[in-house]
Protein backbone atom coordinates (compact mmCIF):
# COMPACT_ATOMS: atom_id res chain seq x y z
CA UNK A 1 0.00 0.00 0.00
CA UNK A 2 1.44 3.56 -0.88
CA UNK A 3 1.51 6.35 1.32
CA UNK A 4 2.79 9.58 0.83
CA UNK A 5 3.49 11.50 4.17
CA UNK A 6 3.51 15.40 4.76
CA UNK A 7 6.54 16.32 7.42
CA UNK A 8 8.72 18.92 7.95
CA UNK A 9 10.38 17.45 11.57
CA UNK A 10 12.78 15.11 10.95
CA UNK A 11 12.61 13.16 13.97
CA UNK A 12 8.78 13.01 13.63
CA UNK A 13 9.67 11.80 10.13
CA UNK A 14 12.36 9.23 11.10
CA UNK A 15 9.31 7.36 13.27
CA UNK A 16 7.09 7.14 11.24
CA UNK A 17 9.06 5.60 8.28
CA UNK A 18 9.80 3.15 11.05
CA UNK A 19 6.40 2.80 12.10
CA UNK A 20 4.78 2.70 8.78
CA UNK A 21 7.04 -0.05 6.99
CA UNK A 22 6.87 -2.64 6.32
CA UNK A 23 3.18 -2.19 6.17
CA UNK A 24 3.25 0.55 3.74
CA UNK A 25 5.74 1.63 0.78
CA UNK A 26 6.25 5.46 2.33
CA UNK A 27 7.60 8.56 0.57
CA UNK A 28 7.91 11.86 2.67
CA UNK A 29 6.98 15.15 1.04
CA UNK A 30 9.40 17.72 2.24
CA UNK A 31 10.04 21.86 1.51
CA UNK A 32 13.40 21.95 3.06
CA UNK A 33 16.55 20.72 0.29
CA UNK A 34 19.13 20.15 2.64
CA UNK A 35 16.97 17.99 4.99
CA UNK A 36 15.72 16.22 2.14
CA UNK A 37 19.14 15.39 1.10
CA UNK A 38 20.30 13.98 4.28
CA UNK A 39 16.76 11.51 4.82
CA UNK A 40 17.88 10.70 0.67
CA UNK A 41 20.99 9.57 1.72
CA UNK A 42 19.98 7.55 4.82
CA UNK A 43 17.30 5.74 2.57
CA UNK A 44 14.31 7.72 3.18
CA UNK A 45 12.11 7.72 0.23
CA UNK A 46 11.81 11.44 -0.23
CA UNK A 47 9.83 14.28 -2.66
CA UNK A 48 11.02 17.70 -2.15
CA UNK A 49 8.56 20.40 -2.96
CA UNK A 50 5.81 22.47 -1.61
CA UNK A 51 2.64 20.63 -0.28
CA UNK A 52 0.30 23.35 -0.29
CA UNK A 53 0.68 23.26 -4.21
CA UNK A 54 -1.41 20.83 -5.70
CA UNK A 55 0.82 20.03 -8.80
CA UNK A 56 3.26 18.67 -6.26
CA UNK A 57 0.62 15.96 -5.15
CA UNK A 58 -0.07 15.32 -8.85
CA UNK A 59 4.19 14.90 -9.47
CA UNK A 60 4.12 12.32 -6.74
CA UNK A 61 1.44 10.56 -8.97
CA UNK A 62 -1.05 10.60 -5.81
CA UNK A 63 -3.97 8.29 -6.79
CA UNK A 64 -7.26 7.91 -5.33
CA UNK A 65 -5.72 4.72 -3.25
CA UNK A 66 -3.21 6.54 -2.28
CA UNK A 67 -2.72 7.05 1.96
CA UNK A 68 -1.73 10.48 2.36
CA UNK A 69 -0.82 11.21 5.96
CA UNK A 70 -0.39 14.88 6.91
CA UNK A 71 1.64 16.45 10.26
CA UNK A 72 -0.64 18.50 12.43
CA UNK A 73 1.93 20.06 14.80
CA UNK A 74 -0.21 23.29 15.82
CA UNK A 75 1.88 25.62 14.90
CA UNK A 76 1.00 26.12 11.31
CA UNK A 77 -2.80 25.02 9.82
CA UNK A 78 -2.63 22.34 7.13
CA UNK A 79 -6.01 23.61 5.39
CA UNK A 80 -3.98 24.32 2.54
CA UNK A 81 -2.38 21.30 2.13
CA UNK A 82 -5.03 19.84 2.77
CA UNK A 83 -6.75 21.62 -0.10
CA UNK A 84 -4.39 20.81 -2.18
CA UNK A 85 -4.94 17.26 -1.70
CA UNK A 86 -8.05 17.27 -2.35
CA UNK A 87 -7.38 18.91 -5.92
CA UNK A 88 -5.13 16.58 -6.86
CA UNK A 89 -8.37 13.80 -6.21
CA UNK A 90 -7.01 12.47 -3.24
CA UNK A 91 -9.36 10.37 -0.71
CA UNK A 92 -7.41 8.38 2.29
CA UNK A 93 -6.22 11.45 3.66
CA UNK A 94 -5.20 11.25 7.22
CA UNK A 95 -4.06 14.17 10.03
CA UNK A 96 -1.39 13.36 12.56
CA UNK A 97 -1.64 15.06 15.77
CA UNK A 98 2.19 15.58 16.48
CA UNK A 99 1.86 16.79 20.80
CA UNK A 100 -0.11 18.68 23.00
CA UNK A 101 -2.15 19.87 20.38
CA UNK A 102 -3.39 16.39 19.51
CA UNK A 103 -6.89 17.05 20.94
CA UNK A 104 -10.22 15.84 20.27
CA UNK A 105 -11.28 19.48 19.78
CA UNK A 106 -8.28 20.15 17.16
CA UNK A 107 -9.96 17.16 15.62
CA UNK A 108 -13.51 18.75 15.45
CA UNK A 109 -12.03 22.31 14.11
CA UNK A 110 -11.56 19.98 10.99
CA UNK A 111 -14.35 17.65 10.75
CA UNK A 112 -17.12 20.39 9.56
CA UNK A 113 -14.28 21.82 6.34
CA UNK A 114 -12.65 18.20 6.05
CA UNK A 115 -15.89 15.63 6.90
CA UNK A 116 -13.81 12.82 4.78
CA UNK A 117 -10.17 13.54 6.71
CA UNK A 118 -9.28 11.29 9.92
CA UNK A 119 -7.27 12.53 12.65
CA UNK A 120 -4.83 10.22 14.25
CA UNK A 121 -2.39 10.91 16.87
CA UNK A 122 1.24 9.66 16.95
CA UNK A 123 0.09 6.95 20.17
CA UNK A 124 -2.47 5.46 17.79
CA UNK A 125 0.25 4.76 14.91
CA UNK A 126 2.32 2.65 17.60
CA UNK A 127 -1.31 0.48 18.03
CA UNK A 128 -0.98 -0.23 14.01
CA UNK A 129 -4.85 0.82 13.98
CA UNK A 130 -3.71 2.59 10.57
CA UNK A 131 -3.50 -0.52 7.99
CA UNK A 132 -6.93 -1.38 9.22
CA UNK A 133 -8.56 2.40 8.89
CA UNK A 134 -6.79 2.67 5.79
CA UNK A 135 -8.46 -0.52 4.69
CA UNK A 136 -12.40 0.33 5.49
CA UNK A 137 -11.62 3.73 4.20
CA UNK A 138 -10.39 2.48 0.98
CA UNK A 139 -13.65 0.29 0.94
CA UNK A 140 -15.35 3.80 1.21
CA UNK A 141 -13.71 5.62 -1.39
CA UNK A 142 -14.46 2.85 -3.60
CA UNK A 143 -17.84 2.72 -3.16
CA UNK A 144 -18.79 6.29 -2.97
CA UNK A 145 -16.63 6.02 -6.76
CA UNK A 146 -19.37 3.46 -8.15
CA UNK A 147 -22.06 4.13 -6.31
CA UNK A 148 -21.71 8.22 -7.92
CA UNK A 149 -20.50 6.54 -11.50
CA UNK A 150 -23.82 4.13 -11.73
CA UNK A 151 -26.26 7.26 -10.06
CA UNK A 152 -27.45 8.92 -14.08
CA UNK A 153 -27.90 5.30 -15.09
CA UNK A 154 -31.91 4.65 -15.89
CA UNK A 155 -31.48 0.68 -15.80
CA UNK A 156 -28.87 -0.93 -14.42
CA UNK A 157 -28.10 -5.22 -14.82
CA UNK A 158 -26.65 -7.16 -12.10
CA UNK A 159 -25.53 -9.88 -13.86
CA UNK A 160 -25.10 -13.62 -12.21
CA UNK A 161 -23.78 -16.75 -12.90
CA UNK A 162 -25.55 -19.32 -14.88
CA UNK A 163 -28.11 -21.22 -11.97
CA UNK A 164 -27.44 -18.42 -9.67
CA UNK A 165 -26.30 -19.77 -6.03
CA UNK A 166 -27.54 -18.25 -2.41
CA UNK A 167 -24.03 -16.25 -2.72
CA UNK A 168 -24.82 -14.64 -6.34
CA UNK A 169 -28.40 -14.05 -5.76
CA UNK A 170 -27.69 -12.33 -2.41
CA UNK A 171 -24.86 -10.26 -3.44
CA UNK A 172 -27.22 -8.89 -6.47
CA UNK A 173 -29.94 -8.13 -3.73
CA UNK A 174 -26.83 -6.37 -1.93
CA UNK A 175 -25.53 -4.36 -4.62
CA UNK A 176 -28.70 -2.94 -5.28
CA UNK A 177 -29.44 -2.17 -1.60
CA UNK A 178 -25.80 -0.44 -1.76
CA UNK A 179 -26.96 1.73 -5.07
CA UNK A 180 -30.21 2.41 -3.05
CA UNK A 181 -31.79 1.05 -6.41
CA UNK A 182 -35.59 -1.22 -6.62
CA UNK A 183 -36.06 -4.17 -8.52
CA UNK A 184 -37.43 -2.11 -11.44
CA UNK A 185 -34.76 0.04 -11.84
CA UNK A 186 -31.48 -2.26 -11.02
CA UNK A 187 -32.75 -6.03 -12.12
CA UNK A 188 -30.67 -9.21 -10.93
CA UNK A 189 -30.30 -11.04 -14.11
CA UNK A 190 -28.59 -14.19 -15.74
CA UNK A 191 -28.43 -16.04 -18.21
CA UNK A 192 -29.62 -19.44 -16.84
CA UNK A 193 -32.50 -19.59 -14.31
CA UNK A 194 -32.72 -21.12 -10.63
CA UNK A 195 -32.94 -24.89 -10.86
CA UNK A 196 -31.28 -26.58 -7.55
CA UNK A 197 -34.52 -27.63 -4.96
CA UNK A 198 -32.61 -25.70 -1.98
CA UNK A 199 -31.95 -22.39 -4.04
CA UNK A 200 -35.65 -21.90 -5.48
CA UNK A 201 -36.25 -22.64 -1.91
CA UNK A 202 -34.66 -19.74 -0.87
CA UNK A 203 -36.09 -17.78 -3.93
CA UNK A 204 -39.70 -18.50 -3.11
CA UNK A 205 -38.78 -17.68 0.90
CA UNK A 206 -37.27 -14.20 0.29
CA UNK A 207 -39.44 -13.31 -2.91
CA UNK A 208 -36.17 -12.99 -4.81
CA UNK A 209 -36.78 -12.59 -8.66
CA UNK A 210 -33.99 -13.47 -11.43
CA UNK A 211 -34.70 -12.49 -14.46
CA UNK A 212 -33.46 -14.92 -17.63
CA UNK A 213 -31.29 -12.37 -19.78
CA UNK A 214 -30.14 -13.11 -23.74
CA UNK A 215 -27.50 -11.58 -25.33
CA UNK A 216 -30.25 -8.84 -26.73
CA UNK A 217 -31.41 -7.66 -23.71
CA UNK A 218 -28.66 -7.15 -21.98
CA UNK A 219 -27.19 -4.48 -24.46
CA UNK A 220 -30.55 -3.01 -23.26
CA UNK A 221 -29.34 -1.53 -20.27
CA UNK A 222 -27.36 2.05 -19.37
CA UNK A 223 -24.84 -0.24 -17.16
CA UNK A 224 -23.76 -3.70 -16.54
CA UNK A 225 -22.67 -4.95 -13.06
CA UNK A 226 -21.35 -8.75 -12.06
CA UNK A 227 -21.23 -10.04 -8.23
CA UNK A 228 -19.87 -13.15 -7.50
CA UNK A 229 -18.70 -14.06 -11.29
CA UNK A 230 -16.05 -12.07 -13.78
CA UNK A 231 -16.84 -11.55 -17.28
CA UNK A 232 -14.62 -14.64 -18.50
CA UNK A 233 -17.27 -16.55 -17.44
CA UNK A 234 -19.61 -15.84 -20.40
CA UNK A 235 -17.08 -16.94 -22.99
CA UNK A 236 -16.41 -13.36 -24.84
CA UNK A 237 -20.39 -12.71 -24.90
CA UNK A 238 -19.74 -9.88 -22.29
CA UNK A 239 -16.04 -8.32 -22.49
CA UNK A 240 -16.61 -5.24 -20.96
CA UNK A 241 -18.87 -3.84 -17.39
CA UNK A 242 -19.08 -1.20 -15.57
CA UNK A 243 -18.63 -3.15 -11.96
CA UNK A 244 -17.29 -6.68 -11.04
CA UNK A 245 -17.42 -7.66 -7.46
CA UNK A 246 -16.36 -11.44 -6.84
CA UNK A 247 -14.39 -13.90 -4.64
CA UNK A 248 -13.19 -16.17 -7.04
CA UNK A 249 -10.07 -15.62 -8.70
CA UNK A 250 -8.88 -12.98 -10.99
CA UNK A 251 -9.35 -13.49 -14.49
CA UNK A 252 -8.06 -11.29 -17.19
CA UNK A 253 -9.14 -10.44 -20.95
CA UNK A 254 -11.75 -8.15 -19.84
CA UNK A 255 -12.45 -4.55 -19.12
CA UNK A 256 -14.28 -3.11 -16.34
CA UNK A 257 -14.53 0.35 -14.92
CA UNK A 258 -14.64 -0.63 -11.25
CA UNK A 259 -14.01 -3.73 -9.55
CA UNK A 260 -13.29 -5.44 -6.10
CA UNK A 261 -12.05 -9.13 -6.34
CA UNK A 262 -10.81 -10.73 -2.99
CA UNK A 263 -10.01 -14.31 -3.49
CA UNK A 264 -9.00 -14.84 0.04
CA UNK A 265 -12.59 -14.01 0.68
CA UNK A 266 -14.92 -17.49 1.37
CA UNK A 267 -18.26 -15.42 0.03
CA UNK A 268 -18.87 -12.66 -2.09
CA UNK A 269 -21.56 -11.31 0.22
CA UNK A 270 -18.84 -10.86 2.67
CA UNK A 271 -17.10 -8.41 0.50
CA UNK A 272 -20.67 -6.41 0.07
CA UNK A 273 -21.31 -6.71 4.01
CA UNK A 274 -17.91 -4.61 4.19
CA UNK A 275 -19.09 -2.11 1.40
CA UNK A 276 -22.51 -1.65 3.06
CA UNK A 277 -20.96 -0.77 6.40
CA UNK A 278 -18.44 1.23 5.21
CA UNK A 279 -20.92 3.87 3.56
CA UNK A 280 -23.42 2.96 6.09
CA UNK A 281 -26.46 1.75 4.41
CA UNK A 282 -28.84 0.10 6.28
CA UNK A 283 -29.45 -3.55 5.81
CA UNK A 284 -33.16 -4.65 5.85
CA UNK A 285 -34.20 -7.93 7.30
CA UNK A 286 -34.69 -9.61 3.94
CA UNK A 287 -31.46 -8.94 2.73
CA UNK A 288 -29.37 -9.83 5.94
CA UNK A 289 -31.16 -13.00 6.02
CA UNK A 290 -30.12 -13.51 2.42
CA UNK A 291 -26.50 -12.56 3.25
CA UNK A 292 -26.29 -15.00 6.30
CA UNK A 293 -27.17 -17.76 4.54
CA UNK A 294 -24.96 -17.63 1.63
CA UNK A 295 -21.60 -16.91 3.90
CA UNK A 296 -23.00 -19.87 5.29
CA UNK A 297 -23.89 -22.02 2.28
CA UNK A 298 -20.50 -20.83 0.09
CA UNK A 299 -17.91 -21.75 3.63
CA UNK A 300 -20.21 -24.88 4.49
CA UNK A 301 -20.40 -23.05 7.73
CA UNK A 302 -16.98 -21.85 7.74
CA UNK A 303 -15.52 -25.52 7.15
CA UNK A 304 -14.00 -24.22 3.49
CA UNK A 305 -12.05 -21.16 2.24
CA UNK A 306 -12.87 -18.75 5.11
CA UNK A 307 -11.19 -15.94 6.45
CA UNK A 308 -11.82 -14.41 9.52
CA UNK A 309 -13.62 -11.43 7.73
CA UNK A 310 -16.12 -13.86 6.77
CA UNK A 311 -16.45 -14.53 10.34
CA UNK A 312 -17.03 -11.03 11.22
CA UNK A 313 -19.38 -10.68 8.35
CA UNK A 314 -21.30 -13.54 9.79
CA UNK A 315 -21.34 -12.34 13.18
CA UNK A 316 -22.33 -8.54 11.91
CA UNK A 317 -24.92 -9.71 9.78
CA UNK A 318 -26.64 -12.60 12.34
CA UNK A 319 -28.69 -10.32 15.02
CA UNK A 320 -29.87 -8.39 11.71
CA UNK A 321 -31.23 -11.95 9.68
CA UNK A 322 -34.30 -14.26 10.38
CA UNK A 323 -32.65 -17.10 11.81
CA UNK A 324 -35.68 -19.34 11.67
CA UNK A 325 -36.21 -18.30 7.79
CA UNK A 326 -32.85 -19.43 7.51
CA UNK A 327 -33.36 -23.03 8.85
CA UNK A 328 -36.17 -23.44 6.62
CA UNK A 329 -34.36 -22.49 3.53
CA UNK A 330 -31.99 -25.03 3.98
CA UNK A 331 -34.76 -27.63 4.97
CA UNK A 332 -34.10 -31.17 3.44
CA UNK A 333 -31.28 -31.05 0.65
CA UNK A 334 -31.83 -34.80 -0.31
CA UNK A 335 -34.53 -35.53 -2.76
CA UNK A 336 -35.48 -38.61 -4.80
CA UNK A 337 -33.76 -36.79 -7.71
CA UNK A 338 -30.08 -36.45 -6.09
CA UNK A 339 -30.69 -39.98 -4.56
CA UNK A 340 -30.72 -41.58 -7.46
CA UNK A 341 -27.62 -40.22 -9.21
CA UNK A 342 -25.70 -40.62 -5.25
CA UNK A 343 -26.43 -44.24 -6.03
CA UNK A 344 -25.18 -44.42 -9.80
CA UNK A 345 -22.44 -42.41 -8.67
CA UNK A 346 -21.90 -45.31 -6.25
CA UNK A 347 -22.01 -47.66 -8.51
CA UNK A 348 -20.18 -46.46 -11.60
CA UNK A 349 -17.58 -44.79 -9.25
CA UNK A 350 -14.12 -46.09 -7.79
CA UNK A 351 -12.06 -45.14 -4.66
CA UNK A 352 -8.75 -45.19 -4.71
CA UNK A 353 -5.90 -44.09 -2.61
CA UNK A 354 -8.48 -41.23 -0.80
CA UNK A 355 -10.10 -39.99 -4.32
CA UNK A 356 -13.20 -40.84 -5.43
CA UNK A 357 -14.15 -40.22 -9.12
CA UNK A 358 -17.21 -40.97 -11.23
CA UNK A 359 -18.89 -40.26 -14.29
CA UNK A 360 -22.58 -39.49 -14.48
CA UNK A 361 -23.35 -39.77 -18.04
CA UNK A 362 -26.04 -37.24 -19.11
CA UNK A 363 -27.36 -35.04 -16.97
CA UNK A 364 -30.76 -32.85 -17.26
CA UNK A 365 -29.44 -30.36 -15.13
CA UNK A 366 -26.14 -29.29 -14.02
CA UNK A 367 -26.50 -29.28 -9.73
CA UNK A 368 -26.68 -32.75 -9.55
CA UNK A 369 -22.32 -33.01 -10.35
CA UNK A 370 -21.77 -30.48 -7.49
CA UNK A 371 -24.27 -32.06 -5.21
CA UNK A 372 -22.70 -35.71 -5.47
CA UNK A 373 -19.22 -34.10 -5.26
CA UNK A 374 -19.96 -32.97 -1.98
CA UNK A 375 -21.89 -35.95 -0.63
CA UNK A 376 -18.88 -38.01 -1.33
CA UNK A 377 -16.92 -36.08 0.28
CA UNK A 378 -18.22 -36.77 3.74
CA UNK A 379 -17.66 -40.55 3.30
CA UNK A 380 -14.52 -41.68 5.49
CA UNK A 381 -11.31 -42.06 3.66
CA UNK A 382 -12.40 -39.80 0.90
CA UNK A 383 -9.79 -36.67 0.32
CA UNK A 384 -10.69 -35.57 -3.14
CA UNK A 385 -13.97 -36.20 -5.53
CA UNK A 386 -14.27 -35.80 -8.79
CA UNK A 387 -17.14 -35.94 -10.28
CA UNK A 388 -18.66 -35.50 -14.11
CA UNK A 389 -21.76 -35.18 -16.20
CA UNK A 390 -22.56 -34.33 -19.60
CA UNK A 391 -25.30 -31.26 -19.63
CA UNK A 392 -26.45 -29.85 -22.69
CA UNK A 393 -23.38 -31.65 -24.72
CA UNK A 394 -20.76 -29.96 -22.28
CA UNK A 395 -18.99 -32.26 -20.11
CA UNK A 396 -18.69 -30.63 -16.30
CA UNK A 397 -16.75 -31.68 -13.59
CA UNK A 398 -16.71 -30.59 -10.05
CA UNK A 399 -13.59 -31.03 -8.02
CA UNK A 400 -13.85 -31.00 -4.06
CA UNK A 401 -10.88 -31.74 -1.84
CA UNK A 402 -10.45 -31.19 2.26
CA UNK A 403 -8.65 -28.26 1.56
CA UNK A 404 -5.22 -28.85 3.22
CA UNK A 405 -3.71 -30.66 0.16
CA UNK A 406 -3.01 -29.61 -3.29
CA UNK A 407 -5.34 -26.77 -5.21
CA UNK A 408 -8.42 -27.80 -6.59
CA UNK A 409 -8.29 -25.22 -8.52
CA UNK A 410 -5.21 -25.58 -10.14
CA UNK A 411 -5.81 -28.99 -10.97
CA UNK A 412 -9.24 -27.62 -13.10
CA UNK A 413 -7.26 -24.65 -14.80
CA UNK A 414 -3.94 -27.00 -15.53
CA UNK A 415 -5.89 -29.49 -17.40
CA UNK A 416 -9.23 -28.25 -18.82
CA UNK A 417 -8.00 -24.25 -19.03
CA UNK A 418 -7.28 -24.41 -22.63
CA UNK A 419 -10.10 -26.02 -24.25
CA UNK A 420 -13.16 -24.70 -21.78
CA UNK A 421 -13.89 -22.36 -18.57
CA UNK A 422 -12.04 -24.09 -16.03
CA UNK A 423 -11.26 -22.48 -12.05
CA UNK A 424 -11.92 -22.17 -8.38
CA UNK A 425 -10.30 -22.68 -5.35
CA UNK A 426 -7.84 -24.46 -2.96
CA UNK A 427 -11.10 -26.76 -1.74
CA UNK A 428 -12.93 -26.78 -4.87
CA UNK A 429 -13.16 -26.32 -8.43
CA UNK A 430 -15.42 -26.34 -12.24
CA UNK A 431 -14.13 -26.78 -15.79
CA UNK A 432 -16.95 -26.96 -18.18
CA UNK A 433 -15.99 -28.00 -22.08
CA UNK A 434 -17.44 -29.35 -24.87
CA UNK A 435 -17.37 -33.18 -25.75
CA UNK A 436 -15.72 -32.53 -28.47
CA UNK A 437 -12.90 -30.54 -27.09
CA UNK A 438 -12.37 -33.29 -24.06
CA UNK A 439 -12.16 -36.27 -26.61
CA UNK A 440 -9.92 -34.81 -28.73
CA UNK A 441 -7.55 -33.94 -26.16
CA UNK A 442 -7.31 -36.77 -24.23
CA UNK A 443 -7.84 -39.11 -27.28
CA UNK A 444 -10.68 -41.30 -25.59
CA UNK A 445 -13.68 -42.57 -28.09
CA UNK A 446 -16.26 -43.23 -25.66
CA UNK A 447 -18.24 -42.10 -22.61
CA UNK A 448 -17.09 -45.32 -20.57
CA UNK A 449 -13.09 -44.16 -21.15
CA UNK A 450 -14.47 -40.60 -19.25
CA UNK A 451 -14.43 -41.80 -15.80
CA UNK A 452 -11.05 -43.38 -16.15
CA UNK A 453 -9.53 -40.81 -18.16
CA UNK A 454 -10.23 -38.13 -14.78
CA UNK A 455 -8.94 -40.87 -12.20
CA UNK A 456 -5.51 -40.90 -14.15
CA UNK A 457 -5.29 -37.05 -14.32
CA UNK A 458 -5.89 -36.07 -10.45
CA UNK A 459 -3.82 -39.39 -10.06
CA UNK A 460 -0.83 -37.26 -12.04
CA UNK A 461 -1.49 -33.90 -10.65
CA UNK A 462 -1.84 -35.70 -6.58
CA UNK A 463 1.26 -37.54 -7.46
CA UNK A 464 4.25 -34.88 -9.31
CA UNK A 465 6.56 -33.24 -7.08
CA UNK A 466 5.58 -29.26 -6.12
CA UNK A 467 6.48 -27.01 -9.15
CA UNK A 468 10.32 -25.81 -6.91
CA UNK A 469 10.95 -28.96 -6.07
CA UNK A 470 10.71 -30.11 -10.20
CA UNK A 471 12.72 -26.81 -10.66
CA UNK A 472 15.64 -28.22 -8.74
CA UNK A 473 15.32 -31.42 -10.28
CA UNK A 474 15.73 -29.89 -13.74
CA UNK A 475 18.55 -27.48 -12.42
CA UNK A 476 20.18 -30.62 -11.29
CA UNK A 477 19.78 -32.77 -14.12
Amino acid sequence: MRCLAVCQDELVIRMLDEILLPGFEVEFIIENKPLARRLHDAGVGVITGDPRRTDTFLKADLGPSTCVIIEDNGRRSPRKILEAVRDAGGTLVYLLGIGPSATTKRSEEFHDEFPDVAYLTMSELFGNPLVTEVSRSMTRARVQQYQRYLSDADRILIMLHNDPDPDAMASGLALRNILRRTKNTAIIGALQGVTRPENLRMVNLLDIHVETMTPETIREFDRVCMVDVQPHYFGGLIDRVDLVIDHHPEQTGYTAVFKDVRADYGSTCTILTEHLRAVDVNISERTATAMLYAIKSDTLFFNRQTNRVDIEAFSYLYPLADAALIRKMEGAEITGERLEYVLKAHQNGGLIDQVFCTFLGTLPREDFIPYVADFFLQLEHVKWTIVAGIVNESLVVSVRNLGYSKNAGEFARRFFGDIGSAGGHRAMAKAVVSMRAFRDKFAIDGTPEIGPKLHELIAQFLHEAPAGERKRETVRS
